[in-house]
Order: C-alpha cells, then sequence, then structure tokens
C-alpha cells in the first residue's frame, strides 16, 4: 500500500525587527558586521524620519547592496495600514495593524497651516469610560515607543492637500500631536516620552513640544511625575463632570482619585509648567449637560489658570449615549462664559468616516 505524502504546513518567515527600534550599539555592531561606516545609521533613519521613506529601496544614497542586506534583516516600518479613510473635511482615519496582529487608530486632522496628528498609546484602554468605545474591549497591552512613533510617520507621509508648501521631494510635515487615541498616555508614560523625544527632536519630527497635548483621565501621580520633567507639553485632563458623584459614574476610575488629587496634580503641572491646563468634557445628553452641571464645573474651576475644551458626544453604534442639543449646547457654553470660564467647544470633525476614537478598530473587530 502506498501511503500519501503529507506535507507538513510551511513555516511563517520570521518578523524582522524595525529599525527604528535598534540602539546605537546594535546599529554599530551590525554595519561594522557589514562592513559600512557608522554615518549609515543616521542616513537610514533621517530617510524614516525626515525623507518619507517606507522601504530600503527608496533610500538611494545608500549602497544598493546595503539596501538588500537591510531589507533581509529589517523592516523598514514595522506597522501596516490596513484601512485609510478620509471625510469630506479632509480629515483622515487609519486603521494600523501592528505586527502581532493587534489593531490601533490614528487621525489626521487638516486646517489651513495646521496638520495634526492624534495618536494612540495602548491597545484598547482600561481606564472605563462608559462613552468611549478604545475600551470597550478593555486593555490588551502598551504599545512600545516605535509604534506610538510610526503612526506618526503613516500620517505625515499621507499626500497632502492644499495646506501651505513643502520643499519639493519632502512630505509635508507635521505641526501637531495630540495623544488622545486610543489609550491613557500616563499609563504607558516612558514609551511615550521616549516617542516624543523622537517627533520633536530637530533631527526627528521637528515638532515643537509647545504643540503636543497629552491627554490624560487624571492620573495624579503621573501628572506630576510628568511636571516634574520641565518638558513644554500642553496637558489636557478629562473631567467629564463636575462632582466626584457624577464622575465615578461616567470615569470608572475616579473612584480610586477623586476630583480633589486630579485638579491639585492639575495645579501642580501649571505651577511647575507655566502651561494653562485644558479640562475636556465631553457633553451627554440627559447625563452632564445641564445648566447646573456647567454652574458647579464653573465653581469648581474658580481661580484657576484653565481652560474647558467642550466637546458634544460622537454618537457611538452599542452606546446608548448621545450628543446634547444645540440649545443645551449654547445654554452650557453661556452659563460657564457669565462665571468667567475660557471655554471652547470642540468642532467635529471626521464624522462619517468614525474618526473619534476606538470607533473603525471596534468596527473592524465587529466585522
Amino acid at each position: 500500500m502506498i501511503l500519501p505524502v503529507i506535507h507538513a504546513p510551511a513555516e511563517p518567515a520570521p518578523l524582522l525587527r524595525p529599525v527604528l527600534e535598534l540602539s546605537a550599539e546594535e546599529w554599530r555592531s551590525w554595519l561594522q558586521e557589514h562592513g559600512q561606516p557608522p554615518m549609515r545609521a543616521r542616513q537610514v533613519r533621517r530617510w524614516l524620519l525626515v525623507g518619507g521613506a517606507e522601504s530600503f529601496e527608496q533610500m538611494t544614497d545608500l549602497p544598493k547592496g546595503l539596501r538588500q542586506a537591510l531589507a533581509e534583516s529589517f523592516a523598514p516600518l514595522g506597522t501596516e495600514v490596513v484601512r485609510h479613510l478620509s471625510a469630506a473635511d479632509d480629515t483622515h482615519k487609519l486603521l494600523v495593524r501592528l505586527q502581532d496582529g493587534r489593531l490601533v487608530e490614528c487621525v489626521l486632522i487638516q486646517e489651513a497651516e495646521r496638520r495634526t496628528a492624534c495618536i494612540s498609546t495602548q491597545v484598547g484602554c482600561g481606564m472605563g469610560c462608559v462613552f468611549c468605545a478604545s475600551g470597550l474591549n478593555g486593555i490588551e497591552r502598551n504599545l512600545t515607543a516605535t509604534e506610538i512613533l510610526e503612526p506618526l510617520l503613516r500620517l505625515r507621509n499621507l499626500p497632502p492637500q492644499a495646506h501651505g508648501s513643502q520643499p519639493v521631494g519632502l512630505p509635508a510635515r507635521l505641526t501637531h500631536i495630540v495623544v488622545m487615541g486610543m489609550g491613557e498616555p500616563l499609563a504607558n508614560l516612558d514609551n511615550l516620552l521616549q516617542a516624543l523625544e523622537v517627533a520633536t527632536a530637530k533631527d526627528g519630527l521637528g515638532i515643537g513640544a509647545r504643540h503636543v497635548t497629552i491627554s490624560t483621565v487624571g492620573l495624579p501621580v503621573k501628572i506630576r511625575r510628568l511636571a516634574d520633567l520641565g518638558k513644554q507639553y500642553h496637558l489636557a485632563v478629562s473631567l467629564h463632570a463636575p462632582n466626584d458623584e457624577l464622575r465615578s459614574q461616567i470615569v470608572a476610575t475616579n473612584r480610586q482619585t477623586g476630583l480633589a488629587a486630579i485638579l491639585e496634580a492639575a495645579d501642580y503641572f501649571h505651577e511647575r509648567t507655566g502651561r494653562q491646563v485644558t479640562f475636556e468634557y465631553v457633553l451627554l445628553r440627559g447625563v452632564n449637560d445641564a445648566p447646573a452641571h456647567a454652574r458647579e464645573l464653573a465653581s469648581l474651576l474658580r481661580g484657576r489658570h484653565a481652560h474647558v475644551n467642550l466637546i458634544p458626544f460622537n454618537d457611538v453604534e452599542g452606546l446608548p449615549y448621545r450628543r446634547p442639543t444645540q440649545d443645551d449646547l449654547s445654554a452650557f457654553v453661556e452659563v460657564l462664559r457669565r462665571q468667567g470660564v475660557s471655554v471652547k467647544v470642540r468642532k467635529r470633525k471626521g464624522s462619517e468616516i468614525d474618526a473619534a476614537c476606538g470607533q473603525l478598530r471596534r468596527a473592524n473587530l465587529t466585522r
């Protein structure tokens, strides 16, 4: 009897390490092994961070043999764009796959001379805000510094529209970063700081530290640590309620922190950095959008060097919350302004492409 030959399934090709993860010592060792001068490391990084290259083949001032060796040993970028949605207002959203198959989101918002990138710091989120799509499936893991940085490159490399001028041959630069995507940034602070060091470096993306905003649900110890670093990053604290009872219903972690500790940490941040703190407030119809809530919020912030950013809720499929009416929104703003509170309503951007954080990833996972 002749038995059929059974072929074992082919082993998947090993994942190549993203080149931006290499340390200076690792670069030095690899280049020496391949008979190349140390300057090649700077050339590769410049192609990725400044030149907009997404493959080694595009790095035309490197010897062809070196480009081939790099392609055999490393990945130019470790992420992959699996979906790209664009809106009529020129907002772009990318769904990015990491090397382990997990998905994160990033958004590019374009207005006049501004190109603002909104990036994530975690896969999912563990803060438990009841209105947020990012945390509906919980927290899976932190992003590495390179995984935080690479979406900035992916957004920067998108073809620009008619927004300002850019030297021929270079991608249009990003002007601002908001760390307001998936996850709690201060829960992954070390990796975030590493990524921002590159993003704000002159030989990196060249974005001024004052044009970087880090948003947090309010982790007092981490806010104080950020303040002590002496960086000029802007801090945005997500309040969403003017008292502990209501905030604990909306933001699960408030039960462990409380508003008093968060506000004290925000005051400390202002004292140490001189930067005004923004307090974000997502308005949920019938939950936290009444004039009484506005009066209580004004009382809470009285005497503080603060600004309120009101965010009308973006409806999320599967959640029971709704956007406030225009009348309720206007009344809320009027109460705050009468009480002397600096306030602005965030413009709604990219609503037709699920631009609110976590929506596109959740839709993809559901499918």
